[in-house]
């Protein structure tokens, strides 16, 4: 199998990690290999081609290079979908940062270039990819919780104005989109829905609270209704001093789950012989180290992310590509995970409750007819 030769767009902290990540990920050694990255900052694309071997270049340059097949998208979220139409229309599969973007159209135009170019469109939901969040979707899928009834999802984290003011796009309606739930909380909301199933039907409410002179929400929260009938109620901020970890709770009517910063604190499923009559347990029996033993400690990235999930979605996304099949978190998956998010944001300003939109009836994804990749 030859290895996919990247391209990355925007050299700031997440864009650092994808490099970083490219460039030491031992299981992706095989598959890809870091070979440029570009930045409206000359400084920033030098700084980090030194630190992880790479060519610093600019991002015309960057995306007409022939010795690039994949251009992995980590900008501001307003610009996924225009440098991702270009990377496309330039021949190269594209990866794109979360959001997908911050509209459904600017989606749409990006799920329908990957289509006509007939190339590999990714969204990176990196949490899909925790060995807790894995576990989860598998006992789930065994039906080990039974009736899904409820979820909890918690997002409190704190980002001060220096955050808000470091970058005129932060906080910005036409870059940025929304505050604590797109910009940050999407994850949990892709989530969310990856293990309990879509959303259908929301009512919320958003408030700016913490900061000032920015034009989005520091806080949200919303009530989620999923299409198999299981209710989630939601927070998500920036403006919980000093800041805590990102938390998921599941409920079903034969078992609970907890996933905090990633890990699995708390699994219990009902056993054949168990008495589920009356009063349950009060969280006791907590078989969670024996369903997910505790990995070995992994250091966190400037990002204060884990660099493992990251490179096992470009893994999946590189072994796609070979195989001509659509990756794990496709646009498609992207489009989900950002309608809901609309939704929550129609739902607060309205004050209705809002139906999520349904994504149009497409035809399949390029990936699916994709050719693959010479070994």
């Amino acid at each position: 199998m030859s290895r996919l030769r990247f391209g990355i767009i925007g050299c700031g902290v997440i864009g650092g990690l994808h490099a970083r990540v490219l460039h030491t990920y031992a299981p992706l050694a095989a598959r890809a290999r870091l070979v440029a990255v570009a930045s409206p900052s000359p400084e920033r694309a030098h700084r980090l081609a030194g630190e992880t071997g790479s060519e610093a270049t600019d991002i015309a340059t960057l995306i007409e290079r022939s010795d690039i097949d994949v251009i992995s998208v980590c900008t501001p979220s307003g610009l996924h979908a225009e440098l991702g139409l270009r990377a496309l229309a330039a021949g190269k599969h594209v990866v794109v940062e979360k959001p997908i973007d911050v509209t459904a159209q600017a989606s749409d135009r990006l799920i329908a270039g990957a289509r006509r170019a007939g190339r590999a469109l990714a969204v990176i939901s990196q949490h899909r990819f925790d060995p807790a969040s894995r576990l989860l979707r598998s006992a789930l899928d065994a039906g080990e919780f039974g009736t899904l009834t409820s979820g909890l999802v918690e997002v409190p984290l704190w980002r001060g104005q220096s955050y808000y003011d470091s970058g005129g796009w932060r906080g910005s309606q036409a870059l940025d989109g929304g505050g604590a739930l797109l910009n940050q909380g999407v994850h949990a909301v892709d989530l969310a829905q990856w293990l309990m199933g879509p959303v259908v039907e929301v009512a919320a409410h958003t408030a700016l609270k913490g900061h000032r002179g920015i034009e989005v929400e520091d806080v949200v929260t919303a009530s989620l209704r999923h299409a198999n009938g299981a209710l989630t109620s939601l927070l998500a901020t920036t403006a919980a001093y000093p800041g805590r970890t990102t938390r998921l709770t599941v409920h079903g009517d034969q078992g609970s789950a907890v996933i905090d910063n990633d890990e699995l604190i708390y699994f219990h499923a009902a056993g054949p012989g168990d008495d589920t009559s009356a009063y349950g347990a009060y969280g006791a029996g907590n078989q969670a180290a024996e369903r997910c033993p505790p990995a070995p400690a992994q250091q966190r990235d400037a990002s204060g992310l884990l660099p493992s999930p990251h490179g096992d979605q470009l893994v999946d996304f590189c072994d796609a590509v070979a195989e001509g099949r659509a990756p794990a978190v496709d646009g498609e998956e992207g489009r989900r995970a950002l309608l809901t998010v609309l939704a929550v944001y129609e739902a607060a300003r309205t004050g209705a409750v809002t139906q999520v939109a349904h994504a149009p009836d497409a035809t399949p994804h390029p990936s699916a007819t994709m050719t693959p990749e010479p070994a």
